[in-house]
């Protein structure tokens, strides 16, 4: 392996390391027992759900290979699961905020669980179930458990601050250590002791079982708005009255779409990108330092939301920089030479544009616990499930869009593409700080107006 991946790895686990252990008082929440009992238990859980989601990853285009299917084949099955998350993904999170969000979970455990075992089936239909199965657990995970948590949260009281801090933890081990730990686990099945390409959806649906036992057994149930009398088209109608009437809801779920389309684009072009004459790259070193990269972010947000630092100010910077880091193909295409070597190591340009990739990766670190933060805030406690899953209506459109003409565009473009949307992101992001910060001066103008004219008060009879 060259030197150069080992030096970044190295650098970005030294940089983490450090921002973890340089932490003073400014940097920590205090919080009490109570929470830091409810916070692990959610974190155990989460931990466990994304390690489910991880192991599967790397192997699932892998595992359809082994069975000789076509890349067109490949493609199709791809688009049927973000289709499915697309197509189910408002049904399921209605039901999530009518019939409890615990239930919810139980059932992505359930549905997860039942899409691994159809990967033992060489069968296009089986596995075609599957992916539907995958879609539709994929916006359960992506809505009930942050639904459920801070529903558990406000009804136990806890201080609004101390949720910013078990969101930063859960992408910290969720999306970060848990990811890299899955990824070693999954070369260990597949490479080492060569239990085949299923043996990661095996694993998957041990740790999925684990974490479904833990929910059953210690979990609370909570609700939206579980009124008998709405079914769900009403659900559906409400949710969309909520997006169009308040612009805050509406400029949060366009933020989300674009950065979250920008960035499973993302996913499919780094390694064309990356060795575009076929060079050979260690793809799951690769993964493992975009990993440490995000888990880099997300201990950059837990230092600003611990500081009470304003998201909706920051993220306007995060994005603009993840803007410029996705323009890094482009500029190199135009300014350093390309090579014509096949096969060979990676090339200047792809050095260049690792870097700018990791750079990407810690922003999508900081993102994770900062929109989650802003939905806290924003998004209205009866529909919240609902509302989540309008958001990714969107973004799965997008995504299936951009996997059906993948080979159509020139990778430039659909870098430029991404550039464009987060760039647009990052302006929409100002006008919700504006539109947030006018909201919040009105009701203290009035308060000052009040106690500066006492006389204005009313007289009592």
């Amino acid at each position: 392996m060259e030197i150069f991946y080992i030096l970044v790895f190295g650098a970005m686990a030294a940089v983490v390391a450090a921002l973890e252990l340089s932490k003073n008082s400014k940097d920590r929440i205090n919080t009490s027992s109570a929470f830091n009992t409810f916070k692990n238990n959610y974190l155990l859980v989460y931990s466990l759900m994304m390690a489910g989601d991880w192991l599967q990853g790397p192997y699932v285009y892998y595992l359809y290979t082994t069975y000789g299917f076509s890349k067109g084949d490949i493609g199709q099955l791809f688009i049927a699961g973000f289709g499915s998350s697309m197509l189910f993904g408002t049904i399921v999170g209605s039901l999530a905020d009518k019939q409890g969000r615990k239930r919810a979970c139980v059932t992505y455990c359930i549905t997860y669980i039942l899409s691994c075992m159809t990967k033992h089936s060489p069968q296009y239909r089986i596995l075609m179930v599957g992916r539907i199965l995958g879609g539709i657990a994929t916006s359960l995970l992506f809505s009930a458990f942050e639904s459920w948590l801070v529903a558990e949260h406000n009804k136990k009281g806890f201080e609004q601050q101390w949720l910013s801090l078990t969101f930063s933890k859960a992408i910290f081990f969720g999306n970060g250590l848990v990811a890299i730990l899955a990824g070693l686990l999954g070369n260990l099945l597949v490479d080492t002791f060569g239990l085949g390409a299923v043996a990661p959806f095996d694993a998957a649906s041990c740790f999925l079982i684990i974490g479904m036992v833990i929910i059953i057994t210690s979990w609370g149930e909570n609700f939206g708005d579980s009124s008998e009398s709405k079914d769900l088209l009403t659900q559906f109608k409400g949710a969309a009255v909520a997006i169009a009437s308040d612009e805050k809801i509406a400029l949060l779920g366009a933020i989300q779409s674009l950065f979250e389309g920008s960035m499973y684009t993302f996913v499919f072009l780094w390694t064309p990108a990356l060795s575009p004459n076929d060079e050979e790259i260690p793809h799951g070193f690769i993964f493992a330092t975009f990993m440490l990269a995000s888990m880099l972010g997300s201990s950059l947000a837990s230092r600003l939301l611990a500081r009470s630092a304003k998201v909706e100010s920051y993220m306007q910077i995060v994005f603009t920089i993840s803007s410029a880091s996705l323009t890094l193909p482009i500029v190199t295409s135009f300014l350093v030479a390309p090579s014509n070597v096949k096969r060979g190591g990676m090339s200047f340009a792809g050095y260049i544009q690792l870097l700018g990739f990791c750079v990407f990766e810690a922003c999508v670190g900081i993102f994770w616990p900062s929109i989650m933060k802003m939905r806290s805030q924003y998004i209205p406690e009866e529909a919240r499930s609902t509302i989540m899953n309008f958001f990714r209506i969107p973004l799965n459109i997008f995504v299936c869009i951009v996997l059906y003409n993948v080979e159509a565009f020139p990778i430039t473009v659909m870098f430029g593409m991404c550039s464009i949307f987060l760039f647009v992101a990052s302006i929409l992001q100002r006008r919700l700080l504006v539109i947030a910060d006018s909201q919040r001066t009105k009701p203290q103008e009035w308060t000052d107006m009040k106690e500066r004219d006492p006389e204005d008060e009313p007289l009592n009879a």
